[in-house]
């Protein structure tokens, strides 16, 4: 096995153990995005030279027993929009090209405290609006099990990254799917926290009430780890949870009596028969365990898609007012400095945004606008409380519940662009967690063929708010027992 193969647990075991030098480790790496990164695409930005002087640092550490923990010495991959001091951040847009950050996010700065070496910014679609990562504003990242497939978005550059091997581990965001439906759909495990369960400093806003940062990993163990390393409250982020972190890794065990959810409306017509097929397989895993299954309701399930996209885009159009060209990223002044103010912020705009961009601003503008804030906004937040409700009256009866992540296998780039709405439904099974602000986690547990290729399909698995223990417990359960080891072929 190469080094790049590991996991972060597997990893770490031959640093301790001196089997491995994290210089070895993060050459090994860098070595294999220079080898297939040209046909994935999973990078905006690798940080070459700092990497290898970080891996230096890291193993002088070990020498002198020093060791800061189990990510101390392991490449970790971020999206771009977590911003890295003295480094682009991107977001994935034109408007912010040549922004350099001057400060790190909390969960950089916790990360390189924990040890880990940033490898470098992962591609997503610009400011995270979209599902395919089709919409970054530099170029399409490649599913690393069929390169003529999306690797699902957000963030599908980080799940990319993790899938073939191009990092150890990486982070993502997730607004309303973007770290769940990339992993699924390349294979991965990816955690969307409890909303306030990770700190949002220094990450770029798309929708603030729904964003969440969480691991996109190679096994569930490496998730719980970056997770415990990342989670907490913060004196920079007021919408932080003052609670506790707990041991995830050590705590980790397989489960038995549980009382596991099948909610009726995510098993419903439209999902594809094969992916509910490696579903079930993974549903009976839990059966043999011991748990008990039981079918349940989520009666708002079929309005949560639509009051997403207009808390979202409401929310989005909000975030992006700031950037016009004056104070960062982007400017037409830099061509034209004789233009009006007006010109400025009208040119600016229209040049650095990207469609998909544009059309949530025109969108949430809307939505927020006198005389329709009612009839949409208002009313979407009502219905936000009745899907919240939903999962609350469903948690007093299971522990668990569980359910397809995307209602298809990987799509064929450009299937889906020329039509929103059905880019839009690819979220369909995981937008109604961000407004409940639950914890969800997309696990790899099986594969479905198309077109002679193996696609990956993920279970999404679905906790009670700050109850991120259990969803690792189910997941390593199956995970143990599924014993998936198939790679892409690159």
């Amino acid at each position: 096995m190469k080094p790049y193969q590991l996991t972060i647990s597997e990893a770490s075991e031959k640093l301790v153990k001196g089997e491995l030098t994290s210089v070895d480790l993060t050459k090994s790496v860098l070595e294999r995005i220079e080898s297939v990164d040209d046909k994935v695409k999973s990078y905006i930005n690798v940080f070459e030279e700092e990497a290898l002087e970080e891996a230096k640092r890291s193993d002088e550490r070990r020498k002198s027993g020093k060791t800061i923990g189990e990510l101390d010495g392991i490449p970790i991959a971020l999206k771009d929009l977590i911003c890295v001091r003295g480094y682009e951040t991107t977001a994935g847009s034109n408007i912010l090209k040549g922004f350099i950050s001057p400060y790190d996010a909390t969960v950089t700065n916790k990360l390189k405290k924990a040890g880990a070496i940033i490898i470098g910014k992962t591609n997503q679609d610009a400011f995270a609006h979209g599902s395919s990562t089709e919409n970054s504003d530099f170029f399409t990242t490649k599913n690393p099990w069929d390169l003529e497939r999306i690797p699902g978005g957000s963030s599908g550059g980080s799940a990319a990254a993790v899938a073939a091997d191009e990092c150890i581990g990486a982070l993502g965001t997730d607004t309303g799917g973007s770290i769940r439906q990339p992993a699924s759909l390349c294979g991965v495990v990816g955690l969307k926290p409890t909303y306030g369960r990770v700190s949002r400093y220094g990450v770029i806003a798309m929708a603030s009430s729904l964003d969440v940062v969480g691991p996109i990993t190679k096994s569930v163990k490496d998730c719980a780890i970056i997770l415990e390393a990342i989670a907490g409250a913060d004196e920079l982020d007021s919408t932080t949870l003052n609670e506790p972190v707990p041991k995830y890794l050590t705590e980790m065990k397989k489960v038995s009596k549980l009382k596991v959810g099948i909610p009726k409306e995510y098993f419903a017509k439209g999902t594809d028969e094969d992916v509910l097929k490696e579903l079930n397989k993974a549903i009976d895993v839990l059966k043999k365990a011991g748990a008990e299954i039981i079918d349940i309701s989520l009666p708002s399930t079929d309005y949560a898609i639509s009051l997403y996209y207009i808390i979202q885009p409401a929310e989005v159009s909000s975030n992006l007012a700031r950037y016009d060209g004056i104070k960062y990223g982007f400017s037409t002044l830099r061509e034209n400095p004789d233009q009006s103010l007006n010109q400025v912020y009208f040119s600016s705009r229209g040049k650095g945004f990207g469609d998909e961009a544009k059309r949530r601003i025109m969108l949430g503008t809307y939505v927020l606008s006198a005389g329709y804030y009612d009839a949409y906004y208002r009313r979407a937040m009502k219905l936000r409380t009745l899907v919240k409700n939903d999962f609350n009256e469903a948690f007093k009866k299971v522990d668990v519940i569980l359910g397809p992540v995307s209602p298809t296998p990987a799509f064929k780039i450009g299937e889906k662009t020329d039509d929103p709405i059905q880019m839009y439904l690819s979220d369909i099974f995981t937008a109604p967690i961000n407004p409940a602000g639950i914890p969800a986690m997309s696990l790899p547990v099986g594969f479905v063929e198309r077109d002679g290729k193996n696609l990956p399909v993920g279970l999404q698995i679905i906790a009670p708010q700050l109850q991120e223990q259990i969803i690792f417990d189910t997941a390593f359960t199956i995970e143990q027992e599924l014993k998936l080891d198939r790679k892409p072929q690159l």
